[in-house]
């Protein structure tokens, strides 16, 4: 697309706040026109992935081995398929570099290995002593961050960014804008007007700049006839069709604050943003990230299931972290949590018995070597047992079996008893053993 030069930067001398839409002692404010803009599906879909920056920002850092760990099995979900395009990284302390440096050794194809940095020259050098191809910069574009934040004119921190953007393009590096707070942004007092200036270095220079849309509160929401800047259609469309951005170097970033994480990135692929960023099981600043192995699912869902990519590792990510890095992933977290594709109720249970398809939103074993089971509760029933039981021993009995009655007495007494806990598999175990017999 062909930038409108109409859209010139507006440096004004007080900041827009958006007041009307962010009161900040009242909830913010969502307005419609009713004015949508057109759907357009990015011609490709890809996931980029901000595990070892962003996802350590609200948690103890991972070690160098734990972030090799998880850098390979991201590359053994990807496949080679290119599904998982990149990686990005900090850069500030030994132990960063030293992280970067043996995931490069890997000689993976994917996902590759890019790095993070403020927009000043003196962080620059660390991407030139890494070696890297490509790094992100940031580049605040709100004026909460710019005014308040870097107490700056609009013109002196949109000149502060194309200057170190120079930077990138003479080096032959490959720059990543990162838009904080765009959806508090000025789009075509501030954004628009600075993208079209980073279009022009990439036409001068005939290095692509990328820009990551950054959703950094939030705010985003998923409805075209929503008014900027809170529109992800209206935020993508603008960025395509009057910034001239092509899609393929326009990339979305999102945080949970308001629940809408995984939706937003999926509208932004349908907008014709083709990258998504995420992290793994979503950890990340604050709400967290786009839980990366969600939008694995989703591109499934919107672009079809991949040969190459290998979704079972999505299970074995989350048995990583719980078994080596000691973090409890919610047990009703969807995909990888422990309930994930557990039924409690009774009625639930026999229908899986009939068909597992009637409670199970996929073939859970096939795809993430999970089968489906149930927890047994006061709500379980004889036929939570009964699939219990063929679950974890193969018997085959029907549900006025004494024996199997025997054990949903046991459960029923437990709670009659003020037990408010799952009964365990320990003692379902148990319970087995004494009416069963070996």
């Amino acid at each position: 697309m062909t930038p409108n030069p109409t859209y010139k930067l507006q440096n004004i001398d007080e900041p827009n706040l958006y007041r009307e839409l962010f009161p900040y002692t009242r909830l913010p404010r969502v307005e419609f026109d009713g004015r949508p803009v057109p759907m357009a599906p990015a011609a490709d879909m890809w996931i980029t992935d901000t595990t070892f920056r962003d996802g350590q920002q609200s948690r103890p850092p991972y070690s160098v081995q734990q972030i090799v760990d998880l850098f390979t099995l991201e590359h053994r979900l990807d496949g080679g398929s290119g599904l998982l395009r990149q990686s990005e990284f900090f850069l500030y302390s030994p132990k960063d570099r030293q992280a970067v440096e043996a995931c490069v050794d890997l000689g993976f194809d994917y996902p590759q290995v890019t790095g993070w940095i403020r927009a000043v020259k003196s962080d620059f050098k660390l991407v030139k002593e890494m070696g890297l191809k490509e790094t992100g910069i940031l580049t605040s574009c709100s004026d909460y961050h710019v005014f308040l934040k870097l107490k700056k004119t609009r013109k002196q921190a949109m000149e502060q960014y194309l200057d170190i953007v120079r930077s990138a393009l003479e080096e032959g590096i490959r720059p990543r804008c990162h838009f904080e707070d765009v959806t508090r942004a000025d789009f075509y007092g501030f954004v628009v007007p600075f993208s079209i200036e980073l279009m022009r270095l990439r036409q001068e220079s005939g290095i692509d700049v990328k820009i990551r849309l950054c959703d950094t509160m939030g705010f985003a929401v998923p409805w075209a006839e929503a008014t900027l800047p809170r529109s992800v259609p209206r935020l993508v469309h603008g960025m395509i069709h009057d910034a001239g951005v092509p899609g393929e170097l326009l990339e979305w970033h999102g945080h949970d604050d308001f629940h809408k994480v995984l939706v937003n990135p999926a509208t932004a692929w349908l907008y014709g943003c083709c990258a998504c960023n995420s992290s793994l099981l979503g950890i990340g600043e604050r709400t967290g990230n786009t839980p990366l192995e969600a939008m694995v699912i989703e591109a499934a869902q919107l672009k079809g299931m991949s040969d190459k990519v290998n979704y079972a590792v999505i299970t074995e990510i989350a048995e990583y972290y719980a078994r080596e890095i000691g973090y409890e992933v919610p047990t009703n977290f969807p995909l990888v949590g422990r309930d994930f594709n557990v039924t409690k109720a009774g009625i639930h249970a026999d229908g899986l018995l009939k068909s597992e398809e009637i409670y199970n939103c996929f073939d859970t074993q096939a795809i993430l070597g999970r089968n489906p089971s149930v927890a047994i509760t006061d709500k379980s029933g004889a036929a939570g047992i009964k699939h219990w039981l063929e679950a974890n021993y193969g018997v085959d009995v029907p549900k006025d079996d004494a024996r199997l009655l025997a054990i949903r007495d046991r459960v029923d007494r437990e709670y009659e008893a003020g037990r408010t806990t799952t009964i365990s598999d320990d003692e379902m175990h148990a319970w087995y053993a004494e009416e069963f017999g070996d």
